[in-house]
C-alpha cells in the first residue's frame, strides 16, 4: 500500500496548473492527485483512494478542524506534537484499514525544505512508536558528473544525508541518481562517509525506459536486501511477466506516429498517463509508437500541416476556450481524411461540435462552456445542473458504470459490454442534439446513468474514430493496457 506525502498547501492537486505541476491524476473514489499516484498505480497495479495522497493542506485543514470543535480541549495547537500526531494518524489509519503488511510512503520535496520538515519529523516519530527494526528509510539523492573527465561527485549526497541526520533520520538505502552506473570506489566512498552497507546503496542510472527500473535495482541486490533488513518472506515471483513485457516494449515489429493535439504539450507530464498508456498498448502490439506533439494553437494560426503523416491522432482532455478551434479542426482532419482517430473528454466533446457543425451544418455550434450564447448548444450542462449554472456546475469525478452496446466496435474492444471508467468533467453531450447526430452518423455505442449521459462515439464508415467521455488513460496498466488506445495503436498499424 502506497502513500504520497505533498509538502504544498493546496489540499489536492484538482485545481493545480498542468504547467506547473503535470496531470492531476483521478482516482477511482473521485479523488484528484498527484500524478506520482499513477506511477504507484501502475507498476504496482493497485487502485488507490484519496486517502493515500497526504498534503500540508489537508493536514492543517484536519487539525484546524478539530480545534475549531474544542477537540484539543483547549491546549496551544503546534506543529509538535499536533501536526505531527495528524500526520501519523494519516498513515496508520489508512494501513490498518487496509490490513497492510506494507506501508511505502514517499516524501516530496528536498531535505532541507522548510515545509517538508513536520512530515520527516513525523516520520522519524514514527520510526520511535512502532520499532526502527520495522521502519526502513530510502533516500534519493543526486550524483553529478562534474569536469571533462567525469568525475562522479558524491558531496551532494554527503551533504543531504548529514542534513537527514541532523533531524534524527538514518538512512537505509541511498539510491543514487545520476547519468550512469557509480563507479564501485564511489559507492566505498558514499557508504563509508553516509554510514550505510555498501549493499545499501543503490545505482539509478538513465535507462531505456522506467519499466527497467524494477529489474535494475533487484539485479543489484536490493530487494534481497529489504527482505533481509525487514525480516520479511519474498513470495514466489520471478517477475516472469514483467520480462515479457519488457521484451515486447523493446522489441516492436512496427512502427507508427501518433499526433496528440494538446493545449499544454511544452509540459510532457501534463499527458504522463497517455504517454504510459501508450508504452502499454504498444507493448501489446507490438508497435513502437512515436508520439508528434502538436499544440492546437500551431492548428489554428498555421492549418493542420502539422498532422500531415500521422499514422493516427489524439485529442485529450483539458479546460478552458485557449485552443478550442485547433483542436476542433484535427477531430475533422481526422474524420475526413480517415485517419485513425482517438478523443478524449474534451476532445470527445469537441468531435461532436466539429461534427455538428460540417454533417448537420450547424455553424455556430459549440460547448456553452465557451460560448454561452451558442444558438447550438451541443455541448451543454444536464438540465438538472443548469439551476446552479452561474454558481459552476458540480464536477463529475471518478469510476462510474458504463453500458456499451453489443455490436460497437468498442464493446470488442473491451470484451464486454459493461464497464467502469474515470470521469473528471462537467459539461455534456446536449440531449437535445443526440437524434439528430446519429440520424446522420455519429453512434453514441456508450451510454450511463440510464441513458442519460453519453459515454463513447463512434463515427460510421470510419476505420477507427472512437472518443470518450471518460478518461481510460487513467487505469491503463503495464500488462492491461486501455483498450481503447490500443485500438488506435493497432488501427495505426495497419
Amino acid at each position: 500500500m502506497s502513500f504520497k506525502i505533498d509538502p504544498y498547501l493546496n489540499v489536492d492537486a484538482g485545481t493545480m496548473n498542468p504547467y506547473q505541476h503535470g496531470e492531476v491524476f483521478v482516482l477511482d473514489d473521485g479523488s484528484e492527485v498527484d500524478l506520482d499516484l499513477g506511477n504507484y498505480e501502475r507498476f504496482l497495479d493497485v487502485n488507490l483512494t484519496g486517502d493515500h495522497n497526504i498534503t500540508t493542506g489537508k493536514v492543517y485543514r484536519a487539525v484546524i478542524e478539530k480545534e475549531r470543535r474544542g477537540d484539543y480541549l483547549g491546549k496551544t495547537v503546534q506543529i509538535i506534537p499536533h501536526i505531527t500526531d495528524e500526520i501519523k494518524a494519516q498513515l496508520r489509519g489508512v494501513g490498518e484499514k487496509e490490513g497492510a503488511d506494507i506501508v511505502l510512503v514517499e516524501v516530496g520535496g528536498t531535505v532541507g525544505d522548510i515545509e517538508g520538515m513536520p512530515f520527516l519529523e513525523a516520520v522519524r516519530q514514527l520510526g520511535q512508536e512502532i520499532g526502527k527494526e520495522n521502519v526502513f528509510f530510502v533516500h534519493t539523492t543526486l550524483v553529478p558528473i562534474m569536469g571533462a573527465v567525469g568525475e562522479q561527485k558524491t558531496k551532494p549526497t554527503q551533504q543531504s544525508v548529514r542534513e537527514l541526520r541532523s533531524m534524527g533520520i538514518q538512512p537505509s538505502v541511498i539510491v543514487a541518481r545520476g547519468e550512469h552506473s557509480l563507479e564501485p570506489d564511489i559507492k566505498k566512498k558514499i557508504a563509508f562517509f553516509c554510514d550505510v552497507p555498501v549493499e545499501g546503496v543503490i545505482s539509478a542510472p538513465d535507462a531505456s525506459t522506467i519499466y527497467d527500473v524494477p529489474l535494475l535495482f533487484d539485479g543489484q541486490g536490493l530487494t534481497e536486501y529489504i527482505m533481509k533488513t525487514l525480516q520479511l518472506k519474498p513470495k514466489a515471483e520471478d517477475m516472469r511477466e514483467w520480462k515479457e513485457y519488457l521484451e515486447k516494449l523493446k522489441n516492436p515489429e512496427k512502427e507508427v506516429t501518433i499526433a496528440l493535439v494538446g493545449k499544454y504539450t511544452h509540459l510532457k507530464d501534463s499527458y504522463i498517463s497517455h504517454i504510459e498508456a501508450f508504452h502499454h498498448a504498444g507493448a501489446h502490439a507490438r508497435v513502437r509508437v512515436n508520439l508528434r506533439w502538436v499544440e492546437s494553437l500551431d492548428i489554428e494560426k498555421h492549418g493542420t500541416k502539422a498532422l500531415e503523416g500521422s499514422d493516427g491522432i489524439l485529442v485529450p482532455g483539458g479546460f478552458g476556450d485557449r485552443g478550442i478551434e485547433g483542436k476542433i479542426a484535427a477531430t475533422r482532419y481526422a474524420a475526413e481524411n480517415d485517419i485513425p482517430f482517438q478523443g478524449v473528454c474534451l476532445g470527445f466533446q469537441l468531435a461532436t461540435v466539429g461534427f455538428a457543425r460540417e454533417v448537420l451544418h450547424l455553424k455556430d455550434a459549440n460547448s456553452s462552456e465557451f460560448s454561452p450564447k451558442t444558438p447550438h448548444p451541443v455541448i451543454d450542462l444536464l438540465p438538472e445542473q443548469r439551476s446552479v449554472k452561474g454558481m459552476g456546475a458540480t464536477m463529475r469525478l471518478g469510476a462510474h458504470e458504463i453500458d456499451l452496446e453489443p455490436d460497437s466496435m468498442t464493446a470488442k474492444l473491451y470484451g464486454s459490454t459493461k464497464i467502469f471508467e474515470r470521469h473528471r468533467h462537467r459539461y455534456e453531450i446536449n440531449p437535445a442534439y443526440i437524434p439528430k447526430l446519429e440520424d446522420a452518423g455519429l453512434r453514441y455505442v456508450g451510454r450511463s446513468d440510464a441513458g442519460r449521459r453519453m459515454e463513447v462515439l463512434e463515427l460510421k464508415g470510419h476505420p477507427y474514430f472512437v472518443a470518450s467521455q471518460f478518461h481510460p488513460e487513467l487505469r491503463s496498466r503495464p500488462l492491461r493496457p486501455s483498450p481503447i488506445h490500443l485500438g488506435l495503436v493497432r488501427a495505426a498499424a495497419s
